[in-house]
């Protein structure tokens, strides 16, 4: 079994998909939510999972108080939030580099640093898209300080962005989902022997008989991520709001990059929203849109353009198009928002229409098929919270396929093989 630590675990999206290929052990999970005292995802977590080797405390302080509570382990996964990872040398420049107080990224950094020749031989990450291109003042400096420190602690690094609809699954959700291996595992020898490193994400690479892609070979860059994370945090010349050196597809080695646009290939089955709706017999009331609401529904999913003014009585024109409504059953949902949930009429919301003609919002069931989770796994929150969760969640079904892809590299016959 592959032994795995869930950070950011939320209610377990990372833990559901990877067991699903019967080979990974989650040794141990974490998740915190800092902005409120009940710790609602986390005892969702544990609900579905049991207590036994999860932890509802902040990270950051576990990994400077408590270290030693974490396992040793082979894969660390986590969905983290997207901020600044800028960093800046500490008042005694002996202690070296301190990331910005609240990056959980940088507990990430820390264990692994911690760890040392134990630290996990692989990493499976996801984040938002925009990862790639922030701050909007230096585009992809953030991303280069990650791939930057990934390199310094002995890591390989690929990525991809990942729309879930190109692949079939019933929600279009795009995501940076990064895989890292450390110089002793067996996939970085499996990257040693090929003649060149795009080679390994355009043809042979884990990432891309995962998910492949075609690349755009116009598109194709290919530089050095130079200097100490400090000095790539103030570079404003490499990365400012004109240029965006990281595309969508890529991989680094040694802080050498290589990285460019794709389309994906996918000539599967597609699960479409109307083929996870259930039942209108199976849908409470609060769900349907009241005829008194209906007029404010198609108001905000409308088309508009109309003279509005500030409190400081500024005057300026707002404009936006008109989204579908309600929402097309035929082919992969929009992404769902943390908002999803609660009666209030909203524009990113999705409506859909019933046979009998009537309107109405999605179900918590309905939210979870949408992300691939089992019915009811967030059974026993607020519907409201169950929305937020889906809304914050990933799709399963792609870190079931990362998963598949990375155990059949490690694995053949239960015999670990260098492939």
């Amino acid at each position: 079994m592959i032994k795995v630590i869930e950070l950011f675990a939320g209610v377990g999206g990372f833990r559901l998909g990877l067991e699903k290929t019967e080979s990974y052990q989650i040794v141990w999970s974490n998740q915190w939510e800092p902005s409120t005292n009940v710790q609602h995802a986390s005892d969702i977590y544990k609900e579905r999972f049991g207590s036994k080797n999860h932890s509802s405390v902040d990270i950051a302080k576990i990994v400077e108080e408590d270290f030693d509570s974490i396992p040793n382990h082979d894969l660390l996964v986590g969905g983290f939030p997207c901020q600044d990872y800028s960093v800046a040398r500490t008042s005694n420049k002996a202690t070296g580099i301190k990331g910005k107080k609240g990056a959980l990224w940088w507990s990430i950094h820390s264990i692994l640093s911690k760890k040392g020749d134990k630290a996990p031989e692989y990493l499976m990450l996801e984040n938002v898209d925009r990862l790639l291109k922030s701050p909007t003042s230096q585009r992809g400096r953030d991303f280069a300080i990650m791939l930057a420190s990934l390199s310094d602690l002995g890591y390989t690094v690929e990525w991809r962005v990942i729309n879930a609809a190109d692949y079939g699954m019933p929600q279009r959700r795009k995501r940076t989902y990064i895989m890292a291996y450390k110089e002793s595992s067996i996939i970085q020898k499996s990257i040693e022997k090929v003649s060149s490193i795009d080679e390994w994400i355009i043809d042979v690479g884990l990432m891309q008989k995962a998910f492949p892609m075609t690349p755009e070979k116009s598109t194709v860059q290919e530089f050095d991520i130079e200097g100490s994370l400090e000095d790539i945090s103030a570079n404003m010349v490499d990365y400012n709001p004109k240029r965006r050196p990281f595309s969508d597809m890529g991989i680094m080695r040694n802080r050498s990059v290589f990285t460019c646009k794709s389309k994906a290939i996918y000539k599967g089955n597609k699960t479409t929203l109307g083929d996870i709706l259930q039942d209108e017999s199976e849908v409470g009331s609060e769900f349907f849109l009241s005829d008194a609401d209906i007029e404010r529904w198609a108001y905000l999913k409308g088309s508009k353009k109309e003279q509005r003014t500030t409190k400081s009585g500024f005057t300026y024109t707002y404009a936006e198009g008109a989204l579908t409504y309600p929402d097309a059953l035929d082919r992969a949902s929009r992404t769902i928002i943390t908002g999803e949930g609660g009666k209030s009429a909203s524009r990113f919301k999705h409506v859909v229409e019933m046979k009998s003609g009537k309107l109405r919002r999605l179900t918590p069931i309905e939210l979870e098929r949408l992300n691939m989770f089992p019915d009811n796994h967030t059974e026993g929150a607020t519907d409201a919270k169950r929305a937020f969760f889906m809304g914050n969640a990933l799709v399963v079904g792609v870190v079931e396929r990362l998963g598949k892809e990375l155990k059949s590299r490690l694995f053949q016959k239960g015999e670990k093989q260098v492939v």
